[in-house]
């Protein structure tokens, strides 16, 4: 193994050991990685919901077993966005059309990053069930699309909402995510096959332990700000990357 794929994966597991902590899967920031290496969409989708699939488990069992998971804040999304993220699973975009719509994902990926909402004290206010609908099947149809799970979408707005706090927020998008990245996965099997190589195999792993240790931490200890900050730094590279080749 080369230095320059030692490099991706231990960058892969820095970005799942981020994202897990504040319960994302972290598809965004593992696709921005890939494009940046050269990896082809196609595989880059596949590859990119499988860690998806490992990371958020991980990340919702911490904060489920910490106690911040509800049902109720869960249903309203999941319901509509299971069979949109299967539909999106099955369709094929241009890679231009592709990276572009990739690339504001990975900028509102950025944002949730390094943006820190404020434990909100009052209250939650109820979700209307036709806004969890709407939102669910806009958010599920997106990540079947481009390979993601959806929660650096759905997190900011439960939390702009006020639908949930902080940490209830995280323990809903990681099983949001999980959900979706299975779903969506299933669409591309469904359109294509299904190929994994090794060298993917190997990012997966990487993946896997960032998000143990990121799941840990963010569930019990703390969020590292300085190694967030330089994460941003490097997705923003690639967001760039994105949108402008």
């Amino acid at each position: 193994m080369d230095y320059n794929s030692i490099s991706l994966l231990l960058l892969l597991a820095i970005v799942a050991f981020l994202y897990s902590s504040v319960g994302h899967g972290g598809a965004s920031g593992y696709l921005a990685v890939m494009a940046m290496a050269g990896v082809a969409p196609i595989m880059m989708k596949q590859s990119a919901l499988v860690m998806n699939l490992a990371v958020s488990l991980f990340s919702f069992i911490g904060f489920y077993r910490s106690g911040f998971f509800r049902l109720k804040l869960f249903l309203p999304f999941a319901i509509a966005s299971v069979p949109m993220a299967f539909l999106g699973g099955t369709m094929t975009l241009s890679d231009s059309i592709y990276k572009k719509i990739l690339a504001v994902c990975v900028f509102i990926s950025i944002i949730r990053l390094v943006y820190q909402f404020e434990e909100n004290k009052e209250p939650n206010r109820e979700i209307p069930l036709w806004a969890g609908l709407f939102s669910g099947s806009i958010i599920g149809l997106l990540s079947g699309m481009l390979g993601i799970g959806g929660g650096i979408i759905l997190s900011p707005v439960m939390l702009l909402m006020r639908w949930s706090k902080l940490k209830e927020t995280a323990a809903v998008s990681a099983l949001f995510i999980f959900v979706n990245s299975l779903s969506g996965l299933y669409g591309q099997i469904h359109k294509g096959g299904f190929n994994l190589t090794e060298d993917l195999q190997a990012a997966v792993i990487a993946t896997v332990i960032g998000g143990l240790l990121g799941s840990y931490f963010g569930s019990q200890k703390f969020n590292s700000k300085t190694l967030k900050y330089l994460l941003a730094l490097g997705l923003t590279i690639a967001g760039l990357k994105l949108l402008f080749t």
